[in-house]
């Protein structure tokens, strides 16, 4: 599509444990900083632990912290995020999976290279689609008919709509997890709270900071299991986790808004 409307994407490794990244990551942004990523910005990300049911009614909450890394490129269109046992390759300029999927991989080489990983744990693909109809034109219109929701007679705010479907899909874990939300609003076009695009620039064709009706396809696809470090095999399972994201996509949407982004 010419004109896709992916304006965040991205792909994510788990992978056993490391408890010494810290130690790795500067020979892994060297490598990465070589290939075209040469920004680095250490992060650490506070969290509120909350004793669950069963815990110690006294037990008092508890403040926890989290380092990351961002390696980045130098114009902000794409990068990754490091952590003790992922690595996620972000952009918010998506051209074409033939561009995005090597990147994660290239990433996931960098680390394995310098840190000897012993498996992934974890593949998968998040997509966020802006479903920004043109004038003259309705959200539902680009939008199949199961997803145009309850009619009432009032003032409507917000609506989302969720499926999760079980997948077949790949060489190496035959058994996926497909999510699928679309958000409905009339806003500012903007991000869930767990998707954040640190460190990036928006692509300014999705800079739309005054409200207007829209919807955000949010799709999320993908394996669990132990998967062995072999960078042929991992890209084959990512392929297929990508063309059943492709596959929703057409079923989520109609020819009227394949039309408007081809």
């Amino acid at each position: 599509m010419s004109n896709a409307p992916v304006y965040y994407a991205l792909a994510q490794a788990h992978f056993n444990p490391v408890a010494a990244m810290s130690k790795y990551v500067d020979q892994i942004q060297d490598r990465l900083r070589r290939e075209g990523y040469p920004l680095f910005e250490p992060q650490q990300v506070t969290h509120l632990v909350v004793p669950g049911p069963g815990q110690a009614q006294q037990a008092e909450p508890q403040i926890t912290h989290t380092v990351s890394w961002l390696i980045t490129r130098s114009d902000r269109t794409a990068g990754f995020i490091l952590a003790p046992s992922a690595i996620t390759y972000h952009t918010t300029h998506y051209d074409t999976h033939n561009e995005f999927i090597p990147e994660l991989l290239r990433g996931l080489a960098a680390v394995h290279e310098v840190a000897t990983l012993d498996h992934v744990s974890r593949l998968g693909l998040r997509y966020l689609d802006a479903v920004l109809p043109r004038a003259g034109e309705s959200v539902e219109q680009y939008l199949v008919g199961g997803l145009h929701g309850i009619e009432f007679n009032a003032t409507q705010r917000y609506r989302l709509t969720e499926s999760v479907f079980g997948t077949d899909t790949g060489p190496l874990v035959r058994t996926g997890t497909l999510v699928t939300r679309v958000h409905r609003m009339t806003a500012p076009l903007g991000f869930p709270p767990d998707m954040q695009p640190n460190g990036l620039m928006i692509n300014p064709k999705f800079e739309v900071k005054e409200a207007r009706a829209h919807a955000v396809i949010d799709t999320d696809h993908f394996v669990e299991g132990s998967m062995p470090i072999d960078m042929d095999i991992l890209d084959k399972q990512v392929l297929s986790l990508h063309a059943t994201i492709k596959s929703v996509f057409g079923a989520t949407t109609t020819d009227n808004a394949r039309d408007a982004w081809a």
